[in-house]
Formats: structure tokens, C-alpha cells, sequence
């Protein structure tokens, strides 16, 4: 089972295909049907979860935490079958993550869509099946957010106890800044997108994406606590 983890995790930094994975891994079909296997059973998402309460003890932060950072990333899809939308404020064609993280960029739960699903509606179905789950975001009290999210999201939120605040750009600001909050939800999409695998959509169903997104975050927590 060590040989197939590293099998994914070698999959998911070089960007290889299924069927080019070297030969002194277990044999592609081999690796793919526990990747399926462990998808079914969600045991990425949990396993990244009990990692990551491992990494926030390490840095002296409580359990669950009670702030987070929301935020979408869109990525082009490529020639392989599967739903895709159009992203037409970011101009991309393929699909959409939605991430809320902790205040350490620590993704609480991750969810993927068209391009072409709105950022308050992709952010009200992630908190919702959060919520089913109740896990990851049973504390969560503040939410920081970006003018995205504007459009009925804000309200949403009120009703089940969830404050939001939008983060702007300051009053006169001209060209690229960094803006406070907001930049540690863009480190995250950077940490995933740093795995080849992540750069563009290669999977035909959304859930195998989120189930990539997940080992990628395991990887990340591996490196932490080592």
C-alpha cells in the first residue's frame, strides 16, 4: 500500500498518465482501482483532515478552526471527455474549485464544478456539504471573502450563523496588491497547482478532481510533519 500511495503521489507531482507510470510501481490498473477504491470510501478527505489537525497542533492552533478563507480558482480543462463550463469573467473553459481554508491556507473543504458555476452558488453548495459532513467546519464562525461573493451569499450565511466579510481593494489602489486575508487562500491554489496534475483538468468526472485535490493537501502535510 506504501508503493500505490507513492504511485499517486508520483502521478500527482509530475503529471504523468495512469498508463506511464514507471515500472517499479505497481502496475497502473493496480494503483487506479485503489485510487477509485479509497475515492468511494472518502478516505483522502478524511485522511487529510486527521493530517491536518495534526499540522495545526504542530503550529499550536486549536482543532477546528473558527475563521477561514473562501475563495475559486478556474482551470482549463483539456481534450479528455467530461462537464465543463465557461468561466467568462476569468475566460476559461473547464472547471472551477472551490476552497475554504483555515487561516494557514489549510483547505477545510474543497468542491469542484463547472467553470461556469458562480462563486456564491459553488460556495453555498461547498458549505452545505460541509456542513452534512459535519467535520471540518463545525466551528467555523468568520468568513473572509472576496466582492465575488456579494450577490446573496452574505445573507445566506447570516441565517446559519456565518459572518462574512468582503475584502477590497484599498480606496485609490492602482495595479497588483497584495490585500490582506485574501492572500492566503491564493498560497493555497498555489500549493495545489504546483502538483502537474492540478495545473489543468485532466480527470472526466469532477469528484476524481477533488479526490486529487485531497492528496495533494495530504502531500503537503506529509512534508510538514516530517
Amino acid at each position: 500500500m506504501r508503493r500505490i500511495l507513492n504511485a499517486l503521489l508520483y502521478l500527482l507531482a509530475s503529471g504523468v498518465q495512469w498508463r506511464l507510470l514507471p515500472h517499479n510501481f505497481p502496475k497502473w490498473s493496480l494503483v487506479y482501482y485503489h485510487f477509485r477504491r479509497f475515492h468511494r470510501l472518502d478516505v483522502w478527505r478524511r485522511l487529510s483532515h486527521l493530517l491536518r489537525v495534526m499540522v495545526r497542533h504542530k503550529a499550536g492552533r486549536r482543532k477546528h478552526a473558527s475563521a477561514g478563507c473562501l475563495d475559486s480558482q478556474s482551470v482549463k480543462s483539456t481534450s479528455v471527455p467530461g462537464e465543463r463550463g465557461f468561466d467568462s469573467h476569468k475566460r476559461v473553459k473547464g472547471r472551477k474549485r472551490h476552497v475554504v481554508c483555515d487561516t494557514l491556507g489549510l483547505p477545510l473543504e474543497i468542491l469542484v464544478t463547472n467553470a461556469n458555476v458562480s462563486d456564491s452558488k459553488g460556495a453555498r453548495k461547498l458549505l452545505q456539504r460541509a456542513g452534512r459532513r459535519r467535520g471540518s467546519v463545525k466551528d467555523l464562525r468568520l468568513i473572509w471573502a472576496d466582492a465575488g461573493y456579494k450577490q446573496g451569499f452574505i445573507a445566506w450565511c447570516q441565517k446559519r450563523g456565518l459572518r462574512v466579510e468582503i475584502v477590497t481593494a484599498e480606496p485609490g489602489q492602482k495595479g497588483f496588491a497584495v490585500q490582506k486575508r485574501r492572500w492566503v487562500s491564493e498560497r493555497t491554489f498555489s500549493w495545489l497547482s504546483s502538483n502537474r496534475r492540478l495545473a489543468q483538468n485532466y480527470e472526466v468526472l469532477a469528484p476524481l478532481s477533488e479526490s486529487l485535490a485531497w492528496i495533494a493537501t495530504i502531500r503537503l502535510y506529509i512534508r510538514r510533519l516530517a
